[in-house]
Parts: C-alpha cells; structure tokens; sequence
C-alpha cells in the first residue's frame, strides 16, 4: 500500500552519494592478446580514470593504481588515452597519457612488483604544453604513433595537431627533437591514424575551421615508406557539407568510411587498386539510420570489421544498437539481450565484439557478443541493483510538436516509488532537463541522477531537441543559426505539452543542463516565463566572450550555431543571456568549476556580477580543481543536493535530509 505524500518530499534510498558512485561509465575498449581492457571512473578517488584488464580466467583487476590517471586533454575533450599489445615473452606492453602532466608513459603490467612506468614524452612547450591522444603501438618500429597536439604561444588557439611517432626506447622523454612529425600539418584537427592489415598505408581524419567534425571531416590516406615516414598523403573521402567520423580497414585491407553524404551517417566500403588508388565507393547498408555519430573526442569507434568478414555496427534512430553486419549482402543482425544504448566504443577478437551498453533499467557495462553463437554476456563492470528497482523510473520515448509543427523527440520520466504517491489531483512538478553539445544526444538509459528526482516525487524529461544527433543531419542541422532559439523553444514546447495534458504541475515547471545546457537553461529563464526555476551548470552565458575564452576547438563552433562574429555581432548581443539578466525573474541555482577551460568561470562571475542586487533569488556554488563536468564524488553529491534544495524552496516541499540552499537577491 502507498502512502500519500506531496510530491518531492518523499523518502528514497537513491541518495546523492549512490548516484555520484554510480556516476561515469566504463570507456576506450581494447583487447590485448585474449584480455579485455578498458578506462572506469573512479570517482572516489579524485575522480580520476583507471585502466582496468579483464584476464581470460575471467578475473578483473586494475592495472594502475592511484595516482595514475589514463586520460588526456587534446582538443580538451580528450581522445582514446592507451593502446597495449600482448608480446611472445614478458606479457603485455602498455602506453598511456597520464592527465596531470600530460605525457605518454610505458608500462609492463606484468614485470616485477615495484616497476613503476617511466615517461616517454618531455614535459615542455608554451601554454597547455604537449599532450598525446589516439596510440597506435608498433612495437617492430619501436615506436607508438599518435596525435601530437602542440601548444604555441598563450592563447587557446595557439596550437598545431600532427600526427606524430614517439620512440618506445624514452629518447624522447627529455627530448622533443626525438618525436618524429609523420604528418604535414595541412589539418588544424586530426584523428590518430590507422594502419592498414599489410602495414602499408595509413588513414586518418583532418578538419579545419570554422568546421566543426559534423559539418565536414576529410579522410586521408598515405603511404607508408621503408623508412616509417608518411608519403603521398591525398585525400579519399569528405570535405565541407561531408562528415566522414571514423575511417579503418576491413582484414581485407579494404577501406571502410563512415559518412552523411545522403543525409545520414552511413557505411562505405572501398577497393584499393596495387598503386593505392580508391576505387568504387559502396554503400553497405543504406538506410535512414545513423551508423556513426558526432565526434567529440578523436577515437571513437562506431564499427570494427572481424578477421572473419562481418563488421561490427552500431546505428538506429535516436539510440544506437549493436549490430553485425554482413557486407556483401547487406543483412544486419542486431545482438540480443536488454541493452538499447550502446557507446560509441568497440573491440572484437577472434569472433567476438565487445562494446559498453546501458538501457533503460540497467547501467553502462561491458557486453560480449559471440558471433558464432549469437549469445550476449556480461564481462566487465556488471549492473547491481543497489536499491530495489522499483524506485527506478519507468520512462517513455515520446514525440512532440513544436514550433511550425516541427518534430521534438524527448525521454519522459515520471515520479515512481513503490511506497507513495502524491496527494489526489495533485501533479508533480517536472525538470526539464537539456543535454550538453548542443550537438549531442541524451540517452534512454538507467541514470542514477534522475532516479534520484523521480524516487522523491519529481518527473525529469530530457529533451533531444532539434540540432541533436541520432536523427539525420537535417534534424541536427535545424540549430545552425538558430541556438539560443530553436533549443529554447524545443525545451518549451515539452514542458507546456505536459503541462497541458495533465502530466506536470504548470506552476512548477523547472530548466536544467550542463555546458550548451546550461546555455539553454540560462536562455530559457531570459526568453520564456515557462519555468519556475533552473539549474545552470558550468554554462555559456557571453556568445561575444566565449569566442576568445573557450577552447580551440569550439572557438568557430558559434559560426554555425549563431553566425560569423563579424558579419553578426548584434545577434551575439541579443541571444547572450548576460546581456538581458533584466528578464530574469525565477530562482536560480548556478553550479560551476573553476578550472574549467571549455566555459570558463568568467562567464558565470560576469553573471553574478550583472545580477547582483536585482531581487533575483539565486545561489553559486564554485568548485575548485573541477573542470568541464564533474568527476569528484564530494562535488556531483553537494551539486545533486543543492539542485534538490532549489526545487524544495521553490516548490514549497520539505526535504530536511539535504542542506538548505542559500539564496541571495
């Protein structure tokens, strides 16, 4: 029998600290000999990144202890951070980046107790230095191929990315004139390389602004001569309007591309003739679905061909799913089992594909699929139910109508705990919630953060509004010049749509997001009177400042989302919430760290400054030694627990189990 309570006081054993464990997802999958390796967040301690091995017995151990922290900044987003192979004598072989300094590192996991790894990389350059992303170990060269991405001066954008060897034998450790340029610096941005079966020719990813990788990547492919170097680079695939976000071999020695030429990410393959000339592009499978997504850290992997000939896929609409394709004939067979979001994440071995998935009731874990068999199993990071799943919510995909009667695809949430309900008539209060990107895609999977609001009584809707991926580019590209609008309207027309249709209280409708979230929850609270708060974590706020304050990497990104700064500068103005705090009236929660580079604090401080003294009843909440996105155990349960505190006061429930949140006018 439930119990009848107002909605958000109830009890829950979903506490912030469960969710902050549970925060993270095991990520960069490899397989070294018959083991299964790959990074989990650890955000007990420090939130840093381990390297975790699953050995063929089955045992699970971690590679690297504290303080060894398997990740890096290129592009500040970082790419795949290791790469390790398995020798005849000796056992495996590892090189990673190490994220305080930055430098590459060799490892024998299985030498002497006591062998420490020892830098391969100098500690050195101007700015940020020299960071390393994306190795590919040659052991025979003895040397590990990489992203070289050199700071130049002070500026964020005084940087250059080649493709680069680093001696295996430490030469380069104190000395940058040991690290071999194999690239020539025609891209501004690049992917790590990959080799060809043979070893003869090598292919990677090059873009420059003011693209961003979905609006246009080209596929490069060299030779590789006698002596290592890279020869006769041209480019195969892509260019602006094309985004082509991975590129590899098949065990054939035949290309394989991933590009939106029809409108959707699909898979290509292509024939190379004796001289090393492409020859016919084939659509594999050509469908309205998307077989890649939007590349946000170099590395990713959305296919991975098997010595046996089928490819590893992962595609849909919306989520993507594991899949095994045959190329010759097309046929698609997706893997079975409870799974409905996979990452943008595979390794294969033998007949076997390992990828990280999630779904609705179940954490990210890594899953094996038997090619032979058609099984599906757990082999790493296995979901527990720590509490009864029955305070899990039990979302719905939903489609809604927007502006111009245009498409708004969105995961509904609704308040769920089996011991109470709200009281009769009453509605819950609802959180919409906006991802980040803003070209990205929220998930329909178990998130313990959400869990946390529905289990008290609190509907969450996360809105994939237009300029998301999983849709096409024209769903994608529905942003271009119009952020701070269509974004806005989007989160809009969900809310109300609930709202009227008797799902959510009206009066107690709340924004919330982080990054182009925080964008969009800061906008939303300036344009609309739809919300009764928000939360705005680590957010752009100043469109004009943001171009000189971010990052190289979306230092152009507004070209698209707003227009060029200098053919529109009023519309950098006008859609800047900074600019219009006069039109702030809801409560608002601001949660911010203060060694992100990405959004800097600046943006948030000008905020303050602006809306200092207005009536505005606000709170910030500032953290030192986080950066874009929060990966400490100590912040993310302070974080979740002041946003529940904004929605007890303005809301008007009781929640005496977290501190009561501070509001400032």
């Amino acid at each position: 029998m439930q119990n009848e309570a107002a909605h958000g006081s109830w009890p829950s054993p979903v506490g912030a600290a469960l969710a902050a464990a549970n925060d993270g997802r095991p990520a960069c999958l490899g397989t070294v000999g018959d083991e299964v390796w790959w990074t989990a967040p650890r955000p007990a301690e420090g939130g840093r990144r381990t390297l975790v091995r699953r050995r063929a017995d089955g045992t699970e151990e971690t590679v690297l202890p504290p303080p060894w922290n398997v990740r890096n900044r290129v592009i500040e987003y970082g790419g795949h951070p290791w790469a390790a192979v398995e020798r005849p004598a000796g056992g495996p072989l590892l090189v990673f980046c190490h994220f305080p300094d930055q430098r590459l590192y060799v490892h024998e996991p299985d030498a002497a107790p006591g062998t420490a790894p020892r830098p391969l990389t100098p500690v050195s350059g101007v700015g940020g230095g020299l960071r390393w992303a994306d190795p590919v170990l040659l052991p025979d060269r003895g040397e590990v191929w990489c992203v070289l991405e050199e700071f130049t001066g002070p500026a964020p954008t005084d940087v250059r990315r080649v493709l680069a060897a680093v001696p295996l034998d430490g030469s380069a450790a104190e000395d940058r004139a040991a690290v071999r340029e194999l690239s020539d610096g025609r891209h501004r941005f690049v992917t790590g390389p990959r080799i060809s079966p043979d070893g003869r020719r090598a292919v990677w990813l090059g873009w420059d602004h003011p693209r961003m990788p979905w609006d246009g990547t080209e596929a490069v492919l060299a030779d590789i001569a006698a002596d290592g170097t890279l020869k006769d680079a041209r480019t195969v695939a892509g260019g602006p309007g094309e985004s082509v976000p991975q590129a590899d071999w098949d065990a054939a020695g035949r290309l394989l591309l991933a590009s939106d030429r029809t409108g959707w990410w699909n898979l290509y393959r292509a024939e190379l003739t004796a001289d090393g000339a492409l020859g016919p592009v084939r659509a594999l499978c050509p469908r309205e679905e998307e077989f890649a997504g939007p590349l946000w850290q170099t590395g990713l992997t959305w296919f991975k061909a098997l010595e046996t000939g089928p490819i590893a896929v992962l595609h849909g609409r919306g989520d993507a799913v594991l899949g095994i394709l045959d190329p010759d004939t097309g046929t698609l067979v997706d893997a079975p089992g409870p799974w409905t979001a996979w990452g943008s994440t595979l390794a294969v071995h033998g007949t076997r594909v390992l990828g990280v998935a999630a779904g609705p009731r179940r954490h990210h874990e890594i899953v094996e699929l038997d090619t032979r068999t058609g099984r599906t199993r757990v082999v790493g990071s296995p979901h527990t139910d720590r509490v009864d799943p029955a305070h899990y919510p039990e979302p719905v995909t939903r489609t809604f109508t927007g502006p111009g009667g245009r498409e708004i695809h969105a995961h509904v949430h609704p308040p769920r705990n089996p011991g109470f309900t709200g009281p009769a008539g009453a509605l819950p209060p609802y959180v919409i919630r906006a991802h980040g990107g803003p070209t990205g895609h929220s998930a329909l999977v178990l998130d313990l953060e959400i869990a946390y609001f529905t289990s008290r009584g609190i509907g969450v809707a996360e809105v994939n509004y237009g300029g998301s991926t999983g849709y096409g580019r024209a769903y994608r590209e529905r942003l271009r010049g119009q952020w701070g609008v269509v974004d806005v309207e989007d989160c809009a027309a969900v809310a109300t749509a609930l709202a009227a249709e008797g799902t959510a209280d009206p009066a107690r409708l709340a924004i919330r997001g982080g990054s182009a979230g925080g964008w969009t929850s800061a906008a939303s609270l300036v344009r609309t009177d739809v919300y009764a708060c928000g939360t705005i974590i680590y957010p752009v706020l100043d469109l004009t400042g943001f171009v000189d304050e971010t990052h190289d990497f979306e230092s152009r990104y507004l070209d698209g989302l707003v227009g060029p700064l200098d053919e529109v500068p009023e519309l950098y103005a006008e859609r800047s919430p900074i600019t219009h705090v006069e039109r702030i009236t809801a409560p608002f929660l601001l949660l911010q760290g203060l060694d992100d580079v990405i959004c800097p604090p600046a943006q948030a401080e000008r905020l303050l400054t602006r809306v200092a003294g207005r009536g505005v009843p606000h709170a910030y909440l500032a953290f030192p030694g986080e950066g874009h996105g929060f990966r400490h155990a100590d912040t993310m349960i302070r974080a979740l627990e002041a946003e529940l505190a904004l929605y007890a006061r303005v809301f008007g429930f009781d929640r005496p189990d977290v501190p009561e949140l501070e509001l400032r006018g």
